[in-house]
């Protein structure tokens, strides 16, 4: 049985970029399959009872707003880069990066305001002392008796939040490839696979966040 190979640079182009994309398309499916099932596992819980329910820190809807508009300034590369205008792709690209970094420096902050609130990773439901809370009992107990219960809910906050900017650190590297290769001038309007797919991988996270900050406002 003979395997087909291509022959000319255009076509070995063609086959490397569309293997790319499907890897893309292959990590963006089990990505979604994970928090799928975080998320169904957390409304599971939370049904089950026991569970403390809080205010989320004000610096999520800030982080969210910078996330938003960080997809807006990939989308302009994107958009740049297919009319080789690479002045303001180079240009979008670097702002995106920014927005990027401070969007992790913003969900960082909201860790450190939730501490201070004593919602903590591990950490019981009598370290709360913050107002606007309210109390899921399983059966008959009062919050007062519920105090040394693990606070479960502030675990999973922590696990969603977190695993969503591990993967946004991933994008913020792969942002760091792509700036570089732009510098050095690699893409332009006939060129651009790259940039294209850190562009999908971008607004797929954009995207998650959004879903994830709405899933965590109403689904207490």
């Amino acid at each position: 049985m003979e395997i087909a190979v291509p022959h000319t640079e255009a076509e070995r182009k063609i086959k490397t970029a569309t293997a790319k994309r499907s890897l893309l398309w292959l990590g963006i499916v089990s990505m979604v399959m994970l928090f799928a099932g975080i998320t169904s596992g957390y409304i599971v819980r939370q049904g089950e009872g026991k569970w403390l329910q809080f205010a989320l820190p004000n610096l999520f809807i800030v982080s969210t707003l910078i996330i938003i508009i960080s997809s807006a300034t990939m989308q302009w590369a994107l958009t740049a880069v297919k009319k080789n205008k690479l002045g303001s792709m180079n240009l979008a690209l670097v702002l995106t990066t920014i927005l990027g970094t401070a969007f992790v420096l913003f969900q960082y902050l909201a860790w450190k305001q939730l501490v201070a609130q004593g919602i903590y990773f591990v950490g019981s439901i009598g370290d709360v002392h913050t107002t606007g809370t309210t109390y899921i009992a399983s059966g008959n107990e009062t919050l007062e008796e519920a105090r040394s219960i693990g606070n479960v809910a502030a675990s999973f906050l922590y696990v969603i939040t977190g695993l969503h900017v591990a993967h946004l650190l991933g994008g913020l590297l792969a942002l760091l490839f792509v700036n570089i290769k732009a510098a050095r001038r690699k893409y332009s309007g006939a060129n651009f696979n790259g940039l294209r797919i850190c562009a999908t991988y971008w607004h797929f996270l954009t995207g998650l966040w959004i879903y994830l900050f709405l899933f965590l406002w109403y689904i207490r």
